[in-house]
């Protein structure tokens, strides 16, 4: 029986947890089909090991930390942080084949991040940039959510926001969005879309936080600039300024982003980033952070709680749309123009999927006698 065509491409940094997840205890989870457990050790930094015993193949996550090393808990085989077994009860030699999988790991933006791939090409320089969740000129906070569905169904969601006028009409949720041009774009790793809407009414959301933080009640500019990084990254430029203010850059959508003047407004950026556990689950790591009212805590709790709650809306949708898909596998999906964003998204994946399979041997035709 053929193997199953991989969806996700290995040598990517994947995040693994939010910072705070990873204590002096052992943690498993799954990332891209592999079984890891992870673990803070002494000196503060983070180890990540294969959750399987060399031995017997117990999840070691089922042992227990003793300084920085973990014990098995079936038969007390015990490994360093960087996988190799230091002890083995009632052995005196040390068979050198034991050991287990030690993979990469950084930790930056708040995330834990682990390559599954080839720890060779693991780059700490291709960490995706999400500085917005730890910078000190932003706030915000956000969560984790495990989706019982393909990591690729998130991103569509993410690269098309004209959803947000049928999904999340009491809270973010507008026509204006489902109406408003846009204009996609590509790079070699990367894909936005980019969506300015002009002299409108805030969405409650925005109603409610510009209203708050400027006073400023009326009609709006609204933007939303979405950027993909491949393979699994999108973070989205999103706020309201008082409308004819300066928020709208020369040329709209056409134009540069940076000449955009939103000091009569509020912005905030949705971070996302999706890890594959599963073909058909993922870990969906977000954040909101927001660049005013800096100080209030209260703010940042309650605005979490509010996207999680948006969230959520989403999460119902997307798990319904993965058994819509296991009960239909050859349906033949047709592309509209909102999906131009979350095809070259796509592209990109497939792009770095197909450059890690295995050359295939070409045999050379012998010349006929």
């Amino acid at each position: 029986m053929p193997a199953a065509k991989s969806t996700f491409p290995l040598n990517a940094w994947y995040a693994a947890a939010y910072d705070v997840e990873i204590v002096r205890k052992l943690m498993p989870r799954t990332i891209c089909n592999q079984k890891i457990v992870m673990f803070r050790k002494s000196d503060g930094s983070v180890a990540a090991l294969e959750d399987a015993c060399w031995h017997r193949l117990l999840p070691l996550s089922m042992g227990r930390l003793e300084n920085d090393e973990v014990t098995c808990g079936y038969h007390g085989l015990v490994y360093n942080a960087q996988g190799r077994c230091t002890h083995m009860p009632s052995q005196e030699t040390l068979n050198p084949s034991a050991c287990v999988r030690s993979y990469p790991v950084v930790e930056k933006h708040r995330f834990v991040w682990v390559w599954p791939g080839d720890p060779a090409k693991a780059d700490p320089a291709l960490v995706p940039d999400m500085h917005w969740n730890d910078d000190a000129k932003w706030a915000g906070d956000g969560k984790l959510i495990t989706v019982q569905c393909d990591y690729r169904l998130v991103i569509d969601n993410l690269m098309d926001l004209t959803h947000e006028t049928f999904v999340h009409g009491s809270s973010i949720g507008q026509r204006a969005v489902a109406e408003a041009p846009f204009v996609a774009t590509h790079g070699d790793r990367s894909a936005s879309v980019t969506r300015w809407m002009e002299n409108i009414n805030a969405p409650p959301f925005w109603a409610a936080q510009i209203k708050h933080a400027r006073g400023y009640e009326g009609p709006v500019d609204r933007w939303q600039i979405i950027r993909f990084e491949a393979p699994c990254t999108v973070n989205i430029d999103v706020g309201v300024a008082q409308t004819g203010t300066g928020a709208i850059p020369p040329g709209g959508n056409q134009g540069d982003a940076k000449l955009s003047n939103r000091s009569k407004g509020v912005n905030g950026y949705v971070l996302n980033t999706i890890t594959p556990e599963t073909d058909g689950s993922c870990h969906y790591f977000w954040a909101f952070a927001r660049n005013y009212c800096l100080g209030e805590q209260r703010m940042t709790h309650q605005l979490r709680e509010g996207v999680a709650t948006i969230f959520r809306e989403d999460e119902l949708i997307l798990e319904a749309q993965q058994r819509a898909m296991d009960e239909h596998p050859d349906h033949q999906f047709y592309n509209l123009n909102i999906d131009a964003g979350s095809m070259w998204a796509r592209r990109l994946i497939d792009g770095l999927v197909a450059k890690e399979k295995p050359a295939q041997q070409v045999i050379p035709l012998r010349a006929a006698a």
